[in-house]
């Protein structure tokens, strides 16, 4: 279990570092000034989930969070569902089931629709000595 990036053996390292600084006189009294705050951290902490679950409802309580976590979302997965998504049929001439136009016909036009999407640009190589090329406007 790692604290702020701290595991078990380094915590034992600052223990033993603030022993020899703060002597043993001193130890327990910030042992115990440190367990004062975490508690009252813990508290505060509480205070406003249990503050929030009153203004908001108990429907927050059953939200799933990480359906809004941003770094989940990718934004060409996006469009590419979108486009490849199936839309109700058009009651008009225009529709290819109404014009009797083949299933294939249909199932051509996401295909087509993807490949009209901007791909990633593929990196090329430099020659030996040739500058990268370089945006003056850029930064």
């Amino acid at each position: 279990m790692e604290l702020f990036g701290i595991n078990g053996s380094e915590l034992l390292i600052l223990g033993l570092i603030a022993v020899v600084v703060l002597g043993p006189e001193k130890l327990p009294e910030y042992a115990q000034k440190l367990a004062q705050l975490i508690k009252s951290i813990r508290g505060y902490a509480a205070g406003a989930k249990e503050r929030l679950r009153e203004e908001v409802g108990d429907e927050v309580a059953d939200m799933d969070w990480r359906k809004l976590d941003p770094r989940q979302y990718d934004p060409r997965k996006i469009i590419r569902d979108a486009m490849l998504d199936d839309e109700a049929p058009a009651s008009g001439p225009a529709s290819p089931s109404a014009s009797g136009g083949s299933a294939a016909l249909a199932a051509a036009a996401p295909a087509a629709a993807l490949s009209a999407l901007p791909t990633v640009a593929t990196q090329t190589q430099l020659a030996e000595g040739e500058l990268a090329p370089f945006d003056s406007e850029a930064t």
